[in-house]
């Protein structure tokens, strides 16, 4: 299956989910982000036992949020996994050229990161005057100083730093990225999933510490998924023809 904006292709158990937006750096506008959210929601959905997250070209992972049709609805943190998509499965994530702001949010939430040598990772909010506060869940990931520095000073981190610093996994040539990512995938999707996905929730629900921004996206993330249910619809029409409503909880 793919869309313009994101391909979702199946293989081995393993989802490649590519954001497809090069023309613009890959930017994170509203129907991109609802298309990622829908992909990670396929994935959580699927057999697929591991998932590897990419982008077309070498240029640019992701720039983050399009300036000029920013994320609102949906909202950018309703297509992070773990955040908006709450998924027991890993994700490997794998970076080529810039990683901006909101992108870097994603890999991130990611499970493991596979960067290539042109990777370029920097967070600029704190220099523009804006910020969506899911960064701050950088700290519980990164010692202390160095997630400040990342988070406060918009200066730029090259591979080789991300990888000193624990932002990534590996380091690889441009154009490896993508196979370097897979070969994680696929000692993850060979693996006992009860065990992965244990593994997963523990760290998620009861060490990993989340920020502010982070608890009311995962509060919202419960709150949508009522509002936009066939129950509520059921609920609605069964009160308009006063009859009693039959939920099905979905």
């Amino acid at each position: 299956m793919s869309s313009d904006l994101v391909i979702y292709e199946s293989k081995e158990r393993i989802a490649l989910i590519t954001i497809n937006r090069p023309e613009k750096m890959n930017a994170l506008s509203n129907a991109l982000v609802a298309a990622l959210r829908d992909a990670f929601i396929r994935f959580r959905d699927s057999d697929d036992q591991c998932a590897v997250l990419t982008s077309s070209g070498d240029k640019a992972f992701s720039v983050g949020a399009d300036i000029k049709d920013p994320p609102s609805d949906p909202d950018l943190w309703e297509c992070m996994p773990g955040v908006g998509v709450v998924i027991d499965k890993p994700v490997v994530a794998a970076i080529a050229g810039y990683c901006v702001g909101g992108a870097y949010c994603l890999v991130q939430f990611c499970d493991i990161a596979v960067a290539a040598e042109n990777a370029d990772f920097f967070y600029p909010e704190a220099q523009m005057g804006f910020c969506g506060g899911l960064i701050a869940s950088t700290a519980a990931r990164l010692p202390h100083k160095i997630a400040m520095e990342f988070m406060l000073t918009g200066k730029h981190f090259d591979a080789q730093r991300a990888y000193e610093v624990g932002m990534v996994n590996k380091v690889v040539p441009t154009g490896q990225q993508v196979e370097a990512a897979m070969d994680y995938a696929r000692i993850l999707a060979n693996s006992a999933p009860l065990v992965v996905g244990m593994i997963k929730r523990f760290v998620r629900d009861t060490v990993t510490a989340k920020g502010p921004s982070e608890l009311h996206a995962m509060a919202r993330a419960d709150l949508l998924a009522i509002r936009r249910s066939e129950d509520q619809q059921e609920g609605g029409a069964a009160f308009r023809e006063k009859r009693k409503p039959v939920f099905k909880g979905r």
